[in-house]
C-alpha cells in the first residue's frame, strides 16, 4: 500500500477504534511523520488538533501494520 502524502496530513483529527481513514503506529524512532498535538492553528504538516466532532481525518492507533509511523514531538512537526 502506498503511503499518503504526509505533507497534507494536518488539521483536526479524531482518534477512533473503527472506520478510520488511516491506521498509524506510534514509534520512538524511524518515524514517517513527526506529530505535534495543538489546541489551535493545526495549519501545517504534522500539526494535529484532537477533536471529538467534525474531524478532517479519523486515526486509529495500531501496534503494527499501520499505513505509516508517527512520533509525537513538542516542536518541529512534519515529515521525516
Amino acid at each position: 500500500m502506498l503511503k499518503p502524502n504526509l505533507t497534507k496530513l494536518f488539521g483536526k483529527v479524531q482518534y477512533v477504534q473503527s472506520f478510520a481513514d488511516f491506521k498509524v503506529q506510534v514509534v520512538d524512532c524511524f518515524e514517517d511523520l513527526r506529530v505535534q498535538e495543538v489546541q489551535a492553528f493545526a495549519d501545517g504538516p504534522g500539526r494535529w488538533q484532537p477533536v471529538t466532532r467534525g474531524p478532517d481525518y479519523k486515526i486509529k492507533i495500531v501496534k503494527s501494520g499501520g499505513d505509516f509511523r508517527i512520533r509525537y514531538v513538542g516542536a518541529f512537526p512534519g515529515p521525516s
